[in-house]
């Protein structure tokens, strides 16, 4: 049931009751005027509708205790209502029985009225919500069981439909909101009923003047029957016994019956005989009303009649008087009009014939479309041959729409331009693969510009604009193509020129080349490469110029937009009504994507080379390359890779990261051969002073003389001249008498620095790995030396002096050449890692305190000496003692083993500090014997001892002034 239903409901099961009621949950709205009101207000407010459910939330929190939550019809909501939700005056609904509230909800439906109002309720509890699921689900109530909730079926007729109920926020329309309307217009509604008053008086005054023309015996005949008296049926205009209705309404079936007629259709036919009778009654009245209706008119029947006569003369003379005139028009006509109206007739026949001849000349010329094309086509004019097309498509559209016979042209003009399409692409592919895969002893750049500008034009005309990319792939191929080419030519001079090599494939037979050959066949790859990247550069100009014409004939493009004024690859003519054009954004798309095409050539290039230089890579022989040989590969990659970046304007990274790669390889196998080498010397050095080959010699006479830490060029004249080798090393103005070791050391800074300037690239690795050999030269130094390591390791007994001033020698020689490579290095180095030169310093700072270890080390053996012979020293005869003999004779020795190895600088500073350390000594000594300067003989004796002293320093020739320095002596005990 719907809402229509419910109210029903509702006007059938209240009256209006004596009491006002209130809605406890609503107080904000007024009193209720009657019940079917408030029950109304309950049913919109407080009740929500599931299908034909309706479900009861009059209550607090929303919830009614008294009504299954799945709700209830229409009928059993109302009763609910009365039972749970109407009190009696001044009583709460507890005290009412459940017998009472039917019996008053009886006397409601008998129309008694009743004083109902709501009460509160009392306060809900979770026991309230409580359901007897049996009773629920047999409800007596329900008619039909599928609209239990529990037993539905799920479908689309789980949830019933109703009509929507009315919203509570639209009002109620009442009369009083058309009193404004009505009183806006009475005045002109009892205008109108006046004027209909007043038709209405004038037709009834009409009637009645005729009717008082008729005769007194028919206008006071009262027994004329009336009209209204026939059935409605007879007077429709649609009146038709054929109509299977109508006849059944007029002659009903029990009235006519076939001719055998028996005794109990007696009645049935006289029934017959009544509708005969009652038709003819009929009859009979519309005839009296015809000739009464005739009657009334009868006069102004009698007064057409009379004028018939004039009409008909009056009607004979209008028809001669146009008969006349239609001859005067005939006349006029063919004398004046028809002459005119001929030439008139025949000028549009002429300009339609024109039209026709001009339309016929069009067809003639678009049937010769496809021949045309096909002409153009030979000519490699894809442009013309797209023209025409766009052109004839154009023509049928506008002028030929509608030809019977054209009415396939336009599709076929569709398949021929998907054709030309085609064909442009493959004659755009055949041709710069043919270009590209010239020989490269070809000097010509491009053979068949014409050509190739033609295919061109012909995709910008069509917007076709990936041809960019068919030609960047038909360019990675022909650079792949290059490659393998010229190795199978290495590979097949070198099976002609050495017929034992046994290897199969192009790979294992490259690898069997030496160093030198695969060194020359990567050169033949950057020759080649380089000539078919300019082969490529000259035709990205050509397609760069043919873009550039294309944009310079559109109109939309910009002012600012930059192009080049003249095309300077295009060497053929170009028409100067060229029609393809293309916009400014379809411009710039295709200059970013040549501009893209040469680095991705290049790049692809710099990748074909680098494969090839990993593959040669993988048994690590370039890692046994000489500096020089590997500096020649060095400098090839780098030629290779300026010219790349001077066609496509952005260095490529592939090539470099594989020689930086290689290069890195290469430092680190030269560091460890070096290292390894230079520890292997350091622990069989026997510390003895070796003799300097002519060899080593030359190299620091090359370094001195050109300023450049390089190896010098070997002459032929000085191998065939032998030199006989040095004890000494001549550098500049001064002598180094050092080990081996540090002969070969020097030669390997001098190998570092070659390297780092035959490799730039690579100068910061070799300028960290150079540190790190001197840093373990010197390490390994105070080890063997200082620290006595050289003992074990070489059989020494012990470390002399003379060791001692060798390595500080060495160190020194060293410590000579480290700002030269300091400044070798920084030449080297990128501006970036120029801080690195500065680790040199503290390298030198290093070496220098190391030989000052070494004095040190040196003036503590004297020291040590001068305690222990003094230690021994009694002041008596004879003179010189044997201590004092012991100690010269110990400085002789001293003198004798560094003498010839310490420059007189250093040999001066050592003896001036020794006769330091030996006053402080013999002043304890004379200090413990307790001898004083008070010219008594023990000071004779200790006089003659120190100038026995003072005379063995003066035959050594070590110092200056050595009598002042023993004369203070005496000045101090």
């Amino acid at each position: 049931m719907g809402d229509n239903s419910i109210k029903g409901s509702l006007k059938e099961s209240f009256r209006e009751a004596d009491l006002q009621t209130v809605c406890c949950i609503c107080p904000h709205m007024p009193a209720f005027i009657n019940s079917r009101d408030f029950c109304q207000h309950l049913q919109n407010c407080h009740c929500v509708k599931n299908g034909r459910s309706f479900i009861c939330q009059y209550g607090k929190s929303g919830v009614c205790a008294s009504l299954p939550a799945e709700g209830v019809c229409s009928q059993d909501y109302i009763e609910h209502v009365i039972k749970h939700h109407f009190v009696q005056k001044g009583y709460p609904s507890d005290g009412l029985s459940s017998m009472k509230l039917d019996n008053e909800h009886h006397n409601l439906q008998k129309g008694e009225r009743l004083s109902i109002m709501v009460d509160d309720y009392d306060k809900w509890t979770v026991h309230n919500s409580s359901q007897n699921l049996p009773a629920v689900l047999n409800d007596p109530r329900r008619s039909k069981r599928e609209l239990d909730f529990f037993i539905k079926t799920w479908g689309d007729s789980f949830v019933e439909q109703g009509p929507i109920p009315s919203s509570p926020y639209i009002p109620e329309i009442t009369r009083k909101h058309f009193d404004t309307y009505l009183r806006r217009i009475n005045k002109r509604y009892l205008q109108h009923l006046k004027q209909t008053t007043r038709s209405s008086i004038s037709s009834t005054e009409e009637a009645r003047s005729d009717l008082k023309l008729l005769p007194a015996a028919r206008w006071q005949d009262k027994r004329l029957p009336d009209i209204d008296t026939v059935p409605k049926i007879f007077l429709q205009s649609d009146f038709s016994l054929h109509s299977p209705e109508t006849f059944k309404t007029v002659l009903p079936w029990a009235c006519v019956q076939s001719d055998h007629i028996t005794v109990e259709d007696f009645n049935t036919c006289s029934s017959s005989k009544l509708l005969q009778e009652k038709l003819g009654h009929y009859l009979d009245i519309v005839e009296v009303q015809i000739a009464r209706q005739i009657s009334l008119k009868s006069k102004a029947f009698f007064h057409a009649m009379t004028s018939h006569d004039a009409l008909m003369d009056q009607l004979t003379h209008t028809i001669r008087a146009v008969e006349d005139l239609r001859n005067k028009i005939k006349k006029i006509d063919e004398a004046l009009v028809k002459g005119a109206l001929q030439v008139i007739h025949l000028q549009k026949k002429r300009l339609r014939l024109h039209v026709l001849f001009n339309k016929a000349k069009v067809m003639a010329t678009v049937h010769q479309t496809q021949p045309t094309i096909q002409l153009l086509l030979s000519t490699s004019d894809f442009v013309g041959a797209i023209d025409l097309i766009y052109t004839t498509q154009k023509v049928l559209i506008e002028e030929l729409a509608g030809i019977h016979c054209f009415r396939h042209l336009g599709s076929q003009l569709a398949e021929m331009e998907k054709v030309i399409d085609k064909m442009m692409q493959t004659e755009f592919t055949h041709c710069v693969s043919s270009e590209l895969h010239r020989p490269l002893t070809d000097q010509i750049m491009v053979l068949d510009i014409e050509r190739l500008v033609a295919v061109v034009f012909g995709m910008l005309r069509i917007r076709r604009h990936d041809f960019v990319e068919v030609y960047k792939k038909e360019a990675c191929t022909a650079i792949k193509a290059v490659v393998k080419q010229t190795k199978i030519e290495v590979v097949a001079k070198e099976d002609f020129e050495n017929k034992e090599n046994t290897a199969s494939g192009l790979a294992d037979q490259l690898k069997t080349l030496d160093i030198l050959r695969w060194m020359a066949t990567l050169d033949s790859i950057f020759t080649n490469l380089i000539k078919l990247i300019h082969r490529i550069q000259a035709m990205h100009g050509i397609l760069q110029d043919a873009i550039t014409l294309a944009a310079k004939n559109s109109t939309t493009l910009s002012s600012d937009l930059a192009i080049d004024p003249e095309a300077t690859n295009l060497t053929v003519p170009v028409s100067s009504d060229l029609e393809v054009t293309i916009s400014e954004s379809e411009y710039n798309k295709l200059t970013t994507s040549l501009k893209d095409l040469l680095c991705s050539v290049c790049d692809n290039a710099h990748e074909q080379c680098a494969k090839f230089i990993t593959a040669r890579a993988e048994d690590g022989s370039l890692e046994k390359l000489s500096t020089e040989e590997f500096g020649t590969l060095a400098r090839s990659i780098e030629n290779f890779s300026k010219e790349c970046e001077y066609v496509c304007g952005r260095r490529s990274t592939s090539l470099r990261l594989a020689l930086q790669t290689q290069a890195n390889r290469f430092v680190t196998k030269f560091h460890e051969e070096r290292k390894t080498k230079l520890s292997l010397i350091l622990d069989n050095e026997p510390w003895k002073q070796a003799d300097v080959p002519v060899e080593f010699q030359d190299l620091v006479d090359h370094v001195l003389q050109s300023g450049m830490l390089t190896l010098p060029k070997r002459e032929s004249n000085s191998i065939n001249t032998p030199r006989n080798p040095r004890d000494h090393l001549i550098v500049g103005d001064e002598t180094f008498k050092v080990v081996g070791t540090v002969l070969i050391l020097l030669k390997m800074i001098v190998e570092y620095c070659q390297c780092a300037e035959d490799n730039p690239m690579v100068s910061p690795d070799l300028l960290t790995r150079l540190l790190d050999l001197l840093k373990n030269f010197n390490s390994r130094t105070c080890q063997l030396v200082l620290g006595a390591g050289a003992i074990q390791l070489t059989g020494l007994k012990t470390i002399t002096t003379r060791n001692l001033a060798l390595a500080s020698r060495c160190l020194q020689l060293v410590a000579y050449f480290i700002p030269m490579v300091k400044n070798h290095f920084t030449h080297l180095l990128p501006s970036k890692q120029q801080f690195m030169s500065k680790h040199f310093d503290q390298i030198l700072k290093d070496y220098t305190n190391h030989t000052q270890e070494i004095v040190h080390k040196l003036i503590t053996i004297i020291d040590h000496m001068f305690e222990l012979q003094l230690s021994k020293w009694e002041v008596k005869a004879p003179v010189p003692s044997s201590c004092f003999r012991a100690i010269s004779k110990q400085l002789n020795k001293l003198h004798e083993a560094v003498s010839d190895l310490l420059p007189p600088d250093q040999l001066q500073d050592i003896f001036y500090e020794a006769n330091l350390k030996f006053k402080v000594a013999l002043q304890g000594h004379l200090n413990r014997l307790h001898i004083r300067n008070d010219g008594g003989p023990q000071q004779g004796i200790v006089t003659q001892e120190l100038t026995f002293y003072v005379e063995n320093l003066k035959n050594l020739d070590v110092l200056r002034d050595i009598n002042h320095s023993i004369e203070d002596l005496w000045a101090t005990t």
